[in-house]
């Protein structure tokens, strides 16, 4: 697990929104699902398209790609469907005095 880096206030993603962060040279999608915040690479496995641009499933705890529809879990970064076979990397987030901090999870080998 990388450092923690501060990416945002807590405030600016609603409940059931997404927004994308930088860090570095990874783009990293943010989503607070009722107040549980969770953190992933935001291109999809299948097809490179933006997970925080995706319909977010808060009772499934999922995104949805916009492109071809494959879901993704929130808290482990696995498909929950096609097109896609390969997971997601997910990423540690952590409040603190009401900002979100990520720290980026290794790459895989």
């Amino acid at each position: 697990m990388g450092e923690f880096v501060r990416v945002c206030e807590a405030a600016v993603i609603p409940a059931g929104h997404a927004a994308r962060v930088e860090i570095g040279d990874s783009a990293v999608a943010v989503f607070n699902v009722g107040g549980q915040y969770y953190a992933l690479d935001d291109t999809c496995s299948h097809a490179l398209a933006s997970l925080s641009d995706g319909e977010l499933d808060p009772e499934g705890c999922a995104i949805e790609c916009p492109l071809h529809g494959s879901r993704f879990d929130l808290r482990t970064g696995e498909p929950l469907c096609l097109p896609a076979v390969d997971p997601v990397r997910t990423h540690e987030v952590e409040m603190r005095d009401g900002a979100l901090w990520v720290a980026l999870s290794p790459e895989p080998a």
